[in-house]
């Protein structure tokens, strides 16, 4: 019941945004209806991304399920490629950062680190 006023009050926001922008208006009964269907068509995708996991034998949606979603329209599913693969690689940046942390820490060297020791003493070996 929360979840459904909640997504009226987001739909009149936007039904507001619209008019101003466009210069139209909106009827109260218009943007009930507008709210009443985004909610069930929220309702059917919530479904159909469990069913996904569920056919692929997992218990969490993950991003593969939303592009499997939103597949027949290929803006959005261009859109929802794009930002999973910057949050995939802002997470790895993510991981390394706190490996770096932990590692200086701990007294341990990076890769890196651990590489340039190895030159320095073949360098210092050859001569």
């Amino acid at each position: 019941q929360r979840l459904q006023a909640a997504v009226h009050y987001t739909v009149g926001c936007l039904c507001e945004a619209v008019e101003e922008d466009k210069g139209v208006q909106f009827s109260k009964q218009s943007i009930a209806a507008i709210s009443e269907i985004t909610f069930r068509q929220c309702e059917i995708f919530a479904k159909d991304l469990e069913m996904f996991a569920r056919h692929a034998k997992r218990s969490t949606i993950n991003t593969e399920d939303v592009k499997l979603l939103a597949r027949r329209s290929s803006s959005l599913l261009k859109y929802i490629t794009q930002r999973s693969e910057e949050l995939a690689s802002s997470n790895m940046e993510q991981k390394e950062k706190k490996k770096k942390k932990s590692s200086a820490a701990k007294g341990e060297k990076t890769p890196r680190e651990q590489e340039a020791a190895v030159t320095e003493s073949e360098d210092s070996n050859m001569s």
